[in-house]
């Protein structure tokens, strides 16, 4: 075997650790410490080493083996670092683009109520387009309705996900959009615009922040967490507080215990279930003042801020609802009497 083979042969063993790089973003040590190379710059290396390991072998480690391992080491690490960063193609543009027709792929069942939703971008290279945070905007005119009915959904896959998008969708009675998504079949195709900004997210904006969401109002919160988490540099601990009917109702459960797991000195998760079965151990009716005066950071403490999101009796007991997507209205409820001022919390 030639050396220019087995380098080739090299190469392609490497190419592979760009697939684990995406699936291992819960890495208690970050592959790459420079966030901005990017995998590439991991799968370079990698290669350069495997190409040096050849180099070494055919040589039987002798000192010219050695000088061509550090000149191989050398080269890739050059290119590496002058790799061209380019920015994906965003499906989504916001402004005026309109709405964006989407095809269903995908529909997985997750538990009684709710299904994940997965729709290809119109290109297999583009990302959604959305930031943390923002949402996108769903319609469907139904064929007696004069008007269509829109609707916000936060995407719980990856910003920088290519060729899809995934929403986790909870059926509400006499829902019309939420029915509409849960009749949909593979095939079929979805209305939808954005990004719809939120709360602008950035690494370390705030040393601590606490999560109070209820239902499905753990999408935005689970999109907070992913970019926190997805970011070696970002130090920000998190605190969740999580309010369902039942456990069946709790979503992204699997995704929360990995994150607890991965990072128990920066995230901790609180449950409360309205039915809880004899066995739970966590907290039970609903979220309360004495639970939060407990988990939460305190309203004197440095750069916190306190995420609330959920239906609108618990918006209402917890912070008082927002008036629009634009009005945050006036804060009420728990987090006022414990002190929290309207500057510390934000309303999804």
């Amino acid at each position: 075997m030639s050396l220019f083979v087995a380098s080739r042969s090299a190469l392609r063993a490497a190419a592979p650790l760009k697939r684990q790089f995406q699936v291992r973003r819960y890495a208690t040590e970050p592959t790459s410490a420079d966030p901005k190379k990017g995998s590439n710059t991991l799968l370079y290396g990698t290669a350069a080493a495997a190409l040096a390991g050849v180099g070494y072998y055919f040589l039987g480690g002798t000192p010219a083996a050695k000088k061509a391992e550090e000149k191989v080491k050398d080269a890739a690490g050059a290119a590496a670092e002058k790799l061209p960063t380019v920015e994906a193609k965003a499906a989504l543009t916001g402004g005026d683009q309109g709405w964006v027709s989407l095809k269903l792929e995908e529909v997985e069942i997750v538990n009684h109520n709710s299904k994940r939703f997965r729709f290809r971008l119109p290109e297999d290279d583009m990302v959604s387009g959305l930031h943390v945070a923002s949402a996108i905007l769903t319609k469907y005119k139904g064929p007696e309705a004069e008007k269509p009915v829109i609707r916000p959904y936060t995407p719980i896959s990856d910003e920088d996900t290519k060729g899809y998008l995934d929403l986790l969708v909870k059926k509400y009675p006499n829902g019309p959009m939420s029915t509409h998504l849960h009749d949909m079949v593979p095939g079929q195709r979805l209305d939808v615009k954005g990004p719809i900004p939120k709360y602008p997210w950035s690494a370390n904006k705030h040393n601590h922040i606490a999560l109070i969401a209820g239902g499905t109002g753990i999408t935005p919160m689970f999109q907070l967490c992913r970019a926190i988490f997805n970011n070696p540099d970002d130090q920000t601990k998190v605190t969740l507080v999580f309010g369902n009917i039942s456990e069946d109702d709790i979503l992204l459960k699997h995704e929360l215990a990995t994150l607890e797991n991965h990072y128990p000195r920066r995230f901790r998760a609180f449950y409360v279930l309205d039915t809880p079965p004899k066995e739970w151990t966590g907290g039970r009716g609903y979220i309360n003042k004495e639970l939060l005066k407990t988990v939460l950071p305190e309203p004197k403490t440095d750069n916190i801020k306190l995420f609330v999101c959920g239906p609108p009796g618990m918006m209402d007991s917890i912070s008082g609802n927002k008036k629009s997507p634009k009005d945050q209205g006036e804060l009420k409820g728990i987090l006022k009497e414990l002190g929290y001022t309207p500057e510390q919390v934000y309303k999804f």
